[in-house]
């Protein structure tokens, strides 16, 4: 083979590495700024997602430090903090009005229960996303909605989770319990498909029931009655109204 034929082979091949490479860190800078933009449309709080990668070619990828930070009134840093998100895309649907996503899988996530004398954290963040979910559907125009595009989640799984139980009406103490596995499956399977929001209400709704039953029920509300017997004062009677609000809540249709 001719020099001048090996090295303009070599150009090219280094020419498509490199298309590729932009390919995909153009997808992950799509995927960040989407985020970013819509989560606080979504939420009315602080959304942040520090990077993302999806492959072109297989539609796997990988959302890294994602935060949902509290409403105002609230002291910790945040209300979700989650370390990976594993995603599953039909590749040729990115561009499409309708992204169908395979799969999601959501690790490790620490969420933060923080309870004040007004309400909670967790109550508060899914009265903003039921709110906005309540607009998009009054709202006639793509510019209305907090997210024109519509998706459709095959599976979207939680695992590894952990509670951090923070009120100042305990007294500063705190706890850290599990949360269960949640999993949801066919989402958005209609023609219609899922807006932003209401993936959101879905998924942070299932988060809220189960960290309220993690905290006011079964054994582990047990171990949490034994832990504020240990507490000064009428403590007790604080948690209750701590978590009561969020499930009077979850009780409204």
């Amino acid at each position: 083979m001719k020099r001048w034929v090996l090295r303009g082979l070599i150009v090219l091949v280094v020419l498509v590495i490199a298309g590729v490479l932009a390919a995909l860190y153009f997808l992950g800078a799509i995927v960040k700024r989407g985020v970013e933009t819509a989560g606080p449309n979504i939420t009315k709080t602080t959304v942040k997602l520090d990077g993302a990668t999806l492959s072109i070619l297989s539609g796997n990828g990988e959302l890294k430090g994602f935060l949902v930070g509290n409403p105002e009134g609230f002291n910790t840093p945040s209300a979700v903090r989650v370390g990976s998100v594993a995603i599953g895309v039909q590749p040729g649907s990115v561009f499409s009005d309708k992204v169908v996503v395979r799969s999601v899988k959501v690790l490790g996530p620490e969420i933060t229960f923080e309870g004040t004398l007004t309400g909670n954290n967790l109550n508060k963040i899914l009265a903003n996303i039921r709110g906005t979910e309540e607009k998009d559907k009054q709202a006639t125009s793509k510019q209305g909605q907090s997210s024109s595009k519509k998706m459709q989640v095959d599976d979207f799984l939680i695992t590894g989770g952990k509670i951090n139980l923070s009120t100042s009406l305990l007294g500063g103490q705190s706890t850290t319990l599990a949360l269960p596995e949640i999993h949801l499956t066919n989402l958005g399977q209609g023609s219609d498909g899922i807006t932003a929001a209401e993936l959101a209400e879905r998924v942070f709704k299932a988060i809220v029931d189960e960290t309220v039953k993690q905290v006011t029920e079964g054994s582990v509300g047990k171990n949490i009655s034994d832990f504020t017997k240990k507490l000064p004062g009428s403590a007790t009677q604080q948690l209750d109204k701590a978590t009561g609000g969020l499930k009077d809540l979850l009780k409204k249709k």
